[in-house]
């Protein structure tokens, strides 16, 4: 009952940032060193007050600013500050998701998260039966050697399970007829060429559930949105919506968290307000 009761109260809070990192995040931040200035940024007093005045005020101290740091649209109408991840209003290293609650900004890895919903889904089809595929209209030849054609003609069957067709073509190459649906247009030969690297790794391991995970793990890293690629804001929200509703979101397949917050608080006291 202690563990069935553990594992549904981490189902339910799977989308929750890792709160471990906060300190550090924290500290990442810092103040630019301005010589010269007291804390109240003005100069300090030389005993004695002058002022000068100018007809055209400079504007050197703020050029460069009008040059855009990051990619911004304009908030959509809906109001998602209800929501546990909020609304996206950013996105950052064409990588990083900004979000805003109603008390906190988050960070989100758009690589990250969505992997972890991508592998979640296999996992739900998987259970179902086999996993949807869709059928290549030319085969796709892939060359390897000898030694790594047999290892994937030895997990043909799981391979299939999880929606991929393939076969022997030749002594030196495979043809591979069908991919799986929720993979979309993705790299095929890296995709195989990954599998083979990661059935090397799994090389004298019998048990089929680890062998299913590692396959599906290296699937699901092909199948999600990669670093680099620009977002709207209303796939990013479309992001954030689906991690809510997905377990164990707040970690991507590899341990790793998929976002992290700073509560408001946190935020005023890097600018001195609490």
């Amino acid at each position: 009952a202690v563990i069935a009761a553990t594992g549904l109260a981490l189902n339910e809070a799977g989308y929750r940032a890792s709160s471990q990192l906060s300190t550090s995040t924290i500290g990442a931040f810092s103040t630019p060193a301005q010589s010269g200035q007291t804390r109240t940024g003005f100069p300090p007093s030389t005993g004695s007050t002058q002022f000068t005045s100018s007809a055209q005020p400079s504007n050197v101290e703020f050029e460069g600013l009008s040059e855009p740091s990051a990619r911004y649209e304009e908030p959509q109408q809906e109001d998602y500050s209800d929501f546990a991840l909020g609304a996206a209003r950013a996105q950052i290293f064409e990588n990083y998701i900004i979000a805003q609650s109603k008390n906190a900004m988050i960070m989100i890895d758009q690589h990250a998260a969505h992997e972890r919903l991508v592998y979640e889904k296999f996992k739900i089809e998987l259970a179902k039966g086999n996993v949807a595929s869709q059928i290549q209209l030319i085969p796709q030849i892939i060359e390897l050697n000898e030694d790594e054609c047999g290892a994937l003609e030895e997990i043909v069957g799981d391979l299939d399970q999880l929606g991929l067709g393939v076969e022997k073509f030749g002594p030196r190459a495979i043809a591979v007829r069908n991919v799986p649906a929720l993979l979309g247009k993705c790299d095929v030969g890296a995709l195989i060429r990954d599998l083979v690297d990661g059935i090397k790794e799994l090389a004298g391991t019998s048990a089929l559930n680890e062998r299913m995970e590692a396959i599906i793990g290296t699937m699901a890293c092909h199948g999600s949105v990669r670093s680099g690629r620009v977002l709207s804001v209303l796939e990013m929200n479309a992001l954030l919506r689906k991690m809510e509703k997905t377990p164990h979101s707040g970690q991507c397949i590899h341990g790793r968290p998929t976002h992290v917050e700073l509560k408001k608080e946190d935020i005023e006291r890097l600018f001195g307000r609490s």
